[in-house]
């Protein structure tokens, strides 16, 4: 059977009375191109285990199988489950697992599923929830590569450079964890039904460290949540009330000098690099150690 044939699988669908869900942001591939160069991007191999969420009805999980991989496929909606029953009928590298991939334990899943081996993460993700399961793969400490087919206009947030619109508080969280790379665009006509955005698959090889030392990990995402959340304000104005008012303003502009920062700087034109040497001037502070929230 060939997975991305659209009449195929219109028939495929009727035989098992499938209704597609927009809730669920199901769009199945119909160019086989592009399950089989997500996969060979994934890191996929024998002797790696790949999780994947939500397979549809299967053509990125047959080509992650067909490259010898370990492979094990979150699915949420169980009336696809008889529908990937059929279709992955034989392939005995893979195992389906009914459920929510936000609910699931990911480093207790993996340990069960992939003794000893290294894991990738591999998916064409829905559109509606792709930030929650990203960070959930990124944080779980699980993964050497995420590699996911996600809207473009998402990927080119997790890529964006300082002083861009697109530059905001989760291009930092992934850039925290892991080198991001957009590796092509996949347009709507790939797609059954075709979806009304482009989108784009997107490599993050994750690292051990972050890409410079953070001196406080939950201080540097407060200051980052901070310095977004009010993107227009000064960063001097985000820091007076983050603080608790705890630290005069010249002060602060102080402290933002010493990291070669003028006093009227935004959040939005920080470096990774700069968030993380300003989160150490700033808990160096004898007032913001003593601060039980800091």
């Amino acid at each position: 059977m060939d997975l991305c044939n659209p009449k195929e699988i219109k028939a495929l669908l009727g035989r098992h009375g499938f209704r597609f869900s927009k809730q669920m942001g199901q769009n199945f591939l119909i160019q086989s191109w592009v399950p089989r160069q997500t996969a060979e991007a994934s890191g996929a191999g024998p002797g790696v285990g790949v999780l994947e969420i939500g397979p549809g009805i299967g053509p990125l999980t047959e080509q992650l199988a067909v490259l010898g991989a370990k492979v094990v496929s979150v699915e949420l909606d169980r009336t696809l489950l008889p529908i990937l029953a059929e279709t992955l009928a034989g392939r005995d590298n893979v195992e389906i697992v009914p459920g929510d991939i936000l609910k699931l334990d990911l480093p207790a899943l993996c340990r069960e599923k992939f003794p000893g081996m290294p894991v990738v993460a591999c998916a064409n993700l829905p559109y509606n929830i792709t930030t929650p399961i990203l960070t959930a793969l990124l944080q779980s400490g699980c993964f050497q590569q995420v590699t996911v087919m996600i809207q473009r206009e998402v990927a080119q947030r997790i890529c964006a450079q300082p002083g861009t619109a697109a530059y905001g508080a989760f291009t930092l969280l992934c850039q925290y964890y892991a080198d991001r790379e957009i590796l092509y665009d996949v347009p709507p006509s790939c797609f059954l039904p075709a979806p009304k955005v482009v989108s784009s698959v997107l490599r993050m090889t994750v690292r051990g460290q972050p890409p410079v030392p953070v001196a406080d990990e939950a201080f540097f995402f407060r200051l980052v949540r901070a310095a977004f959340g009010q993107r227009r304000k000064t960063l001097v104005n985000v820091l007076y009330p983050l603080l608790e008012k705890r630290v005069d303003k010249q002060t602060l502009a102080e402290q933002l000098a010493a990291c070669n920062l003028t006093e009227d700087i935004r959040g939005e034109r920080l470096t990774f690099a700069e968030f993380a040497q300003l989160t150490e001037k700033l808990t160096n502070l004898a007032c913001i150690k003593t601060c039980k929230e800091i």
